[in-house]
């Protein structure tokens, strides 16, 4: 063993080496935590300033992570800059920044480049780098390697290079990065067993596989997995509303199978940074190599058809009423992409909303955990404030929309306020004898 690799290897293994996260967003901030609670220095990068700022000063700006955490991680050494000359303190970096895609719907790596750039500016010998932002096969080795060692470092001998996907479900306690396996892809035999010894320290389990490569197409198959059968059951959802079979009863029914079966549900399209994203990654690069993924892409159509849908099942249930689209008052329950999160990224909510408002009906919105929207990249003109859900607010929708089952909300109080109930989620079911309520 190298002396840079042993000197490495001891100081991961003694919780001395001081570890540095770039991106603190919905991974980084949780990876960041559980890297401090373990006894790590950690130094956690990010390019705003108001949440290196907020972090400073002992405040969360995520709604699972309490202000509390924030303090005690500032007390066990923890501290968040901006100033990224600084990654040159760090023994280990780990790369937790956003993959969006292009108008195209091709990958966008400027957030991964720009952090490899950053390091190499301050790349020393006897540093790990770990990239955890989903991807697709070959990135570390193609993107994020050549712009490392134009340092003239060399990895696996001066600095060790691995990729290792994050698995963060945002609002779930129970699946953070602190109790998840962890799969870890070395570039090369030292350089996995680095990681696979730092990540050791945080979770239950490591899973080490061949390369970087695979660890990168693992990250995909998982939410590509569950893209295909979210499309499956949408699919199935307009054609059992056709025929007048409530599908989340089949569902019901079906998942009563133990074996074979997992249950998915159906819902106004999808969101989250990953699911509505990652297949795309995956089909972009299979055309790179001569390959067309027709079951991955047919399943992003049915998916991105959705929100299309529940506008046009919104229409179709105002004129059941003697109400057109056009000046109708639409409110829309729940703008975060999931329930009891305050992330809104991806969320078919603002699909919806641009949608109802192309066709002039008079859109707001309700989310107890989004009191504004943040300007979004597609929907910068959605700008809006939340509208407190009293009584009198409504009775005054012609429609109002449930986009995200919240459980702060009181089904039984807004079906019996509201007019008319457009259900996406089946949160309304458990509320009887309600005849104003459309499940969608």
């Amino acid at each position: 063993m190298s002396d840079v690799f042993s000197d490495l290897l001891s100081r991961v293994r003694t919780k001395s080496a001081r570890v540095g996260i770039i991106g603190l967003g919905y991974v980084g901030l949780p990876l960041a935590r559980a890297f401090a609670r373990a006894g790590f220095r950690v130094l956690g990068f990010d390019v705003d300033t108001h949440k290196v700022d907020k972090l400073t000063a002992g405040r969360s700006y995520i709604k699972q992570i309490a202000d509390s955490t924030i303090r005690e991680m500032l007390a066990a050494g923890f501290e968040a800059t901006d100033q990224f000359e600084r990654l040159g303190e760090v023994d280990a970096v780990l790369i937790c920044v956003p993959t969006p895609l292009t108008d195209a719907r091709e990958p966008d790596l400027t957030y991964v480049n720009n952090s490899a750039h950053a390091i190499a500016g301050q790349l020393r010998s006897g540093q790990l780098v770990v990239l955890e932002s989903t991807t697709y096969p070959t990135t570390t080795r193609n993107d994020v390697l050549p712009v490392l060692e134009r340092t003239g470092l060399r990895a696996g001998t001066d600095f060790f290079l691995a990729f290792s996907p994050e698995r963060e479900d945002p609002g779930n306690a129970s699946h953070s990065v602190h109790n998840i396996p962890k799969v870890v892809g070395g570039l090369c035999e030292k350089s996995g067993e680095l990681a696979c010894a730092l990540y050791e320290a945080i979770v239950p389990q490591v899973v080490r596989v061949s390369s970087p490569e695979v660890a990168e197409a693992c990250k995909i198959l998982e939410n590509t997995y569950r893209a295909v059968n979210i499309a499956l059951v949408n699919e199935l959802k307009v054609l059992y509303d056709r025929m007048g079979i409530d599908v989340w009863e089949v569902i019901d029914a079906a998942k009563t199978k133990p074996f074979g079966f997992q249950a998915f549900y159906p819902g106004p399209g999808l969101g989250g940074h990953c699911i509505p994203i990652d297949p795309f990654y995956l089909t972009w690069v299979a055309r790179k190599h001569g390959l067309t993924t027709r079951f991955i892409e047919l399943a992003g159509e049915v998916n991105m058809a959705m929100p299309g849908y529940v506008v046009q099942r919104v229409g179709d249930a105002l004129n059941d009423r003697g109400r057109a689209v056009k000046g109708s008052r639409v409110a829309i329950l729940g703008m975060a992409y999931k329930k009891d999160v305050d992330d809104p990224r991806e969320s078919p909510g603002f699909e919806l909303m641009d949608l109802l408002l192309k066709k002039g009906a008079v859109v707001t919105y309700n989310d107890p955990h989004i009191p504004s929207l943040p300007k979004m990249r597609h929907w910068p003109h959605l700008a809006m404030d939340s509208t407190p859900l009293t009584a009198d607010y409504l009775a005054a929708q012609d429609c109002v929309l449930i986009a995200t089952d919240h459980t702060a909300y009181d089904y039984t109080f807004i079906s019996r306020h509201a007019k008319l109930v457009v259900d996406t989620r089946n949160a309304t079911k458990y509320v009887r004898g309600r005849e104003n309520i459309l499940r969608a």
